[in-house]
């Protein structure tokens, strides 16, 4: 189950578990000046984001592993110049060890299971995580992979099809 958290989003906005409430959610975490695997993540964000446009009942949150760099200002430069203009799509930034605890102990972030490391310890992870309206996590995907992409878009139909 995903905890209670509270970011700020690119427009400023407060993010919390209420905005994931009774939705599907993609989480993934990522950093504005990562030159390596974080400007793919956020193309292939883009592929799920264009499969569900302006989707009221799916919510892609990408968390900053960076918050002490990448501010509300930065966050909104990066989605400027990436072209996301998404109204579900929030780009979070706020307290670090906030933020780490969240993905290593809701989202279980990193692969290193059984391996804890503190909130000092650099985040930096590949996986999107597929959230369902429960909270919970239902599928874990590789998101600088495409081929990928397409079975989180899948699984996220699957999804959208269930009644409790």
């Amino acid at each position: 189950m995903i905890g209670t958290f509270s970011f700020t989003d690119q427009n400023g906005a407060a993010i919390t578990q209420k905005t994931i409430e009774g939705n599907i959610h993609v989480a993934d975490f990522f950093f504005t000046s990562c030159g390596a695997i974080c400007p793919k993540m956020t193309k292939h964000m883009q592929l799920v984001e264009k499969a569900f446009p302006d989707d009221d009942n799916l919510v892609l949150l990408s968390y900053s592993v960076t918050p002490w760099i990448d501010s509300v200002a930065r966050l909104k430069t990066y989605c400027r110049t990436n072209g996301i203009q998404a109204k579900n799509w929030h780009f979070l930034t706020g307290n670090k060890s906030e933020i780490y605890q969240l993905a290593r102990q809701s989202y279980f972030a990193e692969e290193e299971l059984g391996f804890s490391k503190d909130s000092t310890n650099f985040l930096h992870t590949e996986h999107f995580l597929l959230v369902d309206k429960h909270k919970r996590i239902r599928g874990i995907y590789n998101g600088t992979l495409e081929l990928e992409m397409q079975q989180l878009i899948a699984d996220i139909r699957t999804l959208k099809k269930e009644t409790d």
